[in-house]
């Protein structure tokens, strides 16, 4: 039958179910278990011994499968811990609750209730003695052997996705378990959480688009944040010394198995610590979760081994250009040269482009997608980075790191620049590149060179990509994997491929 035509017979037999005074959507239950629970208390337990068991357990969750034998029937009842059998017949439930049994569907909501038994193949069965409908379904389930296998539909439609893929609900919830973790290791070292504006007169504390809308009320534009850096380091003038948020960002960017216009990150900030004491931090964290979640520090990722075993590998953005094997340290050094040898890789650079800029271009596409094991690239040029402390020995460049894993920026940190001089003048460079076309260079923000003014201490800062992380700590090949509900294309739309689209990475 055809999806509509299984949606007109559902909708007649609700029809149907309602002349009877059949209650449709009740909400009068009390549901004392859940299946896992049941299942752990009695795995050891054999058919004898069950049998002595005189408690009652009550559950309710959706019918997952139904073999009915007449008079009887087992059904798979799942809920969000899992499933579990349930044996249902007439002479135990009772002749009304077994004729609504009988009138209803997989994908059905329903409540049951009753001893435990073994069948004789040993599985453990709820021996049903109360039986009721707590939520009819109108759309039939994805079909039984095939699943909800269309990636796009399980995107679009993630409520499906969750129930008939166990696999894909334990991402999820991992990926709870994580933030938990991220939480709890930050408050044992003082840090604050905080919440920032989403909102933001001006978008700043990264390079990336940002969204705008307008308020009424005060009438002027705001900007979704794309990053709480410049708010967080205010809270650093303020005497709050240790701080940190997690919550979503915003970019007018891109979709790509890397990239969703809504994502999450952690962003914290320290006074009187330097990017290299967050180099320490970062690999304590991420290696302390893996010890939990895995029991190890090897771990499988798309067919292959990551080994988080610390110290991670420490690679300045010049050595990393050199061990990829693309180009020569004559090159590297020649501004002329290198910007020759980017053009031949159709990297898309100008004339008037910065060697900065122009290294880290060849720099993202020879070296990034080889950076398999966790990595930190330091030294990044100043002029991709005006956020950031001058290195006090090379003013060319700046102490900060980016922490790479398989090929994904996870991280970005650096030591903060708190001179207002300095970052005022960087500020007016951001501003001279935007008014050449760089739609991405930061704005001038004077409130916040003002807060600088006032004093803010030597500190160092840092963004962690949550999504990307629990990609890695999932397993999973793609973030809309791991966010719930990620942004898709209109189906009235042009459609295109998702995940084929080359953007320029996020900058965290």
């Amino acid at each position: 039958m055809k999806e509509s035509e299984l949606f007109k017979t559902r909708r007649e037999k609700i029809e149907n179910l309602k002349a009877e005074g059949i209650e449709l959507y009740p909400n009068n239950v009390e549901v004392k278990d859940k299946a896992r629970a049941i299942q752990t208390r009695f795995a050891d337990m054999d058919k004898d011994a069950l049998d002595k068991v005189q408690d009652r357990f009550s559950l309710a969750g959706r019918m997952m499968a139904v073999r009915d034998f007449g008079k009887g029937a087992f059904i798979s009842l799942q809920d969000r811990s899992g499933r579990i059998q349930v044996f249902i017949r007439k002479d135990r439930v009772g002749e009304k609750a077994f004729s609504l049994f009988k009138k209803l569907d997989v994908g059905d909501i329903v409540f049951a209730a009753g001893k435990v038994f073994r069948t004789r193949t040993g599985e453990l069965t709820i021996d049903a003695d109360e039986f009721r409908l707590l939520s009819k379904a109108m759309n039939p389930m994805p079909e039984k052997w095939h699943g909800l296998t269309d990636t796009e539909l399980r995107y679009r439609q993630r409520y499906l996705d969750l129930t008939v893929n166990p696999k894909v609900a334990d991402v999820f919830v991992k990926r709870s378990r994580i933030i938990e973790m991220i939480r709890k290791f930050m408050q044992e070292r003082d840090f604050l959480e905080v919440e920032t504006p989403m909102m933001q007169p001006m978008a700043g504390g990264a390079a990336a688009r940002p969204f705008v809308t307008y308020h009424n009320a005060l009438g002027m534009d705001f900007y979704l944040r794309i990053a709480p850096e410049l708010y967080l380091k205010r809270l650093l003038v303020g005497g709050l010394e240790r701080v940190y948020e997690i919550n979503r960002n915003f970019r007018n960017e891109g979709v790509s198995t890397q990239h969703n216009p809504e994502f999450t990150m952690m962003e914290f900030y320290q006074a009187y610590a330097t990017y290299e004491d967050l180099m320490l931090l970062t690999e304590e964290l991420i290696t302390q979760i893996c010890r939990e979640l895995f029991g190890s520090l090897k771990i499988p990722y798309q067919g292959r081994e990551l080994d988080f075993t610390p110290p991670w590998q420490r690679l300045t953005v010049r050595e990393s250009i050199l061990k990829s094997g693309g180009v020569d340290e004559d090159t590297l050094n020649d501004g002329k040269r290198l910007l020759e040898f980017a053009r031949d890789l159709k990297l898309g650079v100008d004339d008037d482009d910065s060697p900065g800029k122009v290294i880290m271009a060849v720099f993202e596409e020879l070296v990034e997608s080889r950076l398999i094991q966790p990595t930190f690239i330091t030294s990044y040029p100043i002029e991709v980075s005006p956020l950031a402390r001058k290195n006090a020995s090379d003013p060319s460049i700046v102490d900060r790191f980016e922490l790479f894993i398989d090929g994904k920026e996870i991280a970005n940190a650096f030591s903060e620049l708190n001179d207002p001089a300095d970052q005022r003048e960087r500020f007016m460079t951001q501003l001279r590149e935007r008014e050449a076309g760089d739609e991405e260079a930061h704005a001038m923000d004077d409130d916040y060179i003002r807060a600088l003014e006032y004093g803010m201490p030597p500190a160092a800062g840092e963004g962690i990509g949550i999504d990307r992380l629990v990609m890695i700590l999932t397993d999973s090949a793609s973030i809309r994997d791991v966010i719930l509900f990620p942004h898709m294309r209109s189906k009235t739309g042009k459609e295109q491929d998702p995940d084929g689209e080359k953007i320029e990475d996020e900058k965290l």
